[in-house]
């Protein structure tokens, strides 16, 4: 039954090619748009904490869990996302529905192959601001597109409590910008169109390493490293004079310019390291820390002087609880309960004022009776951004819902 659920969702995916607007977010015209959590909702709704080895869930963060794996396992994630964006003096809310990930493990004894697609950045803004002075103009601004990764990783169990693996991931993607520029009450003016083909490679490396602190105690440790490497982007600028109608639907009535250029972006280098202590199939409760070096990600449509970059860092508390995972009585008892806090800093700087992110998540695991598959909710609350120096404050609350169905393969069938 697996497999023929893996096979349509990648029939699926492959006509979607995750061409969708992850985020409504302002902050998505700088760099290469949101960068978006690069995990299962298991790990999610910990704060992103993925430092205890699992059997049965795929460790995206870490390519050393993929050593763990006991059966064949496919997850597939998504969310629905509201926000209210704030400034000093107006409000607009927004609404947003994606595909997070897609991820198949497959256990080969002492080692774990994990591969699958995973959006990396998201662009998806829309800004406008209409004058009725016939004599100013009135601007808007919308951008879509988006930075995409495909993955395909090892992982190796060294020994019982130490596992170590690395994965490779291919980026891809295209992010579009329009800006058009026009007088009020006249459905004419000029745009600029901007369109970046991205591509490049990246690798991660990875440990995992437990030890048995009491009988019942273990102590849990993850490390993960991902070194600079190059996105190549294509560059298309084109100048136009256009009309429009009343839907901002736009038609090109004179090409004034239209430029070709490549700009090598750098995607900065990453460190995570993770620790906690808790009970097999009980509970854990961990920390991580996450450090990201200043990346070069501006592109030549969007170097703006009032924006710089600095270091990211990501701060995460996190774990799970099961009251009794093998109650036969009682099935709350073998739910799992996730929770977590995070903050971080996105790097970026804009008019002097850095751009925090701080959010509270919670989760459930559903087991499915008869099988080591769970259905899992979670829910995400925070802030992203601030009012202050005309700034932009984003109040969000995130709804995901992800699928980890697990199975055997590759298993002789025998017979009596």
């Amino acid at each position: 039954m697996i497999k023929k659920i893996i096979i349509s969702a990648c029939l699926f995916l492959s006509l979607m090619s995750f061409a969708q607007e992850g985020t409504s977010s302002p902050y998505s015209f700088y760099g290469i748009g949101d960068v978006r959590f690069k995990g299962t909702l298991e790990n999610r709704s910990m704060a992103g904490l993925s430092i205890m080895p699992d059997s049965i869930h795929i460790n995206l963060q870490n390519p050393a869990g993929f050593a763990n794996l006991k059966l064949t396992t496919f997850s597939l994630g998504g969310s629905y996302n509201t926000t209210k964006l704030k400034t000093d003096s107006q409000l607009a809310s927004t609404r947003r529905t994606t595909l997070d990930y897609l991820a198949i493990g497959l256990p080969l004894g002492k080692f774990g192959v994990g591969f699958g697609l995973i959006p990396y950045s998201s662009v998806g803004y829309k800004i406008e601001s209409i004058s009725t002075d016939v004599t100013q103009n009135s601007k808007r601004f919308n951008g879509t597109g988006g930075l995409n990764k495909v993955f395909l990783g090892l992982g190796y169990k060294i020994a019982p409590n130490l596992s170590i693996g690395a994965d490779v991931h291919y980026n891809f993607g295209k992010i579009e910008t329009n800006s058009l520029e026009f007088f009020p009450f006249v459905p004419i003016g000029s745009r600029e169109l901007n369109t970046a083909y991205l591509s490049g490679v990246n690798f991660d490396f990875g440990m995992m390493y437990q030890s048995k602190i009491t009988k019942k105690l273990t102590f849990f440790s993850s490390m993960n490293f991902s070194p600079e490497s190059t996105l190549v982007s294509q560059n298309t600028r084109n100048i136009s004079t256009v009309t429009f109608d009343s839907a901002f639907d736009i038609r090109v009535v004179d090409e004034l310019e239209n430029q070709k250029n490549q700009t090598n972006l750098k995607l900065p280098s990453k460190f995570s390291l993770g620790a906690g202590i808790g009970e097999s199939r009980k509970w854990l409760l961990g920390a991580e820390i996450t450090l990201q070096n200043k990346g070069s990600l501006a592109n030549s449509y969007n170097k703006i002087d009032n924006v710089t970059y600095e270091k990211y860092t990501k701060y995460s508390v996190g774990g799970f609880y099961i009251p009794n995972y093998n109650s036969f009585t009682s099935y709350a008892k073998r739910v799992v309960y996730r929770a977590g806090l995070k903050y971080e800093k996105t790097g970026m700087v804009i008019n002097s004022e850095s751009i925090n992110d701080a959010g509270l998540t919670l989760g459930v695991g559903l087991p499915v009776t008869g099988s080591f598959s769970n259905v899992n909710f979670g829910f995400e609350l925070g802030k992203k951004g601030t009012t202050a120096s005309n700034l932009v404050q984003e109040n969000y609350a995130i709804l995901s819902v992800g699928f980890s169905l697990n199975d055997k393969w590759f298993e002789k069938t025998k017979f009596h």
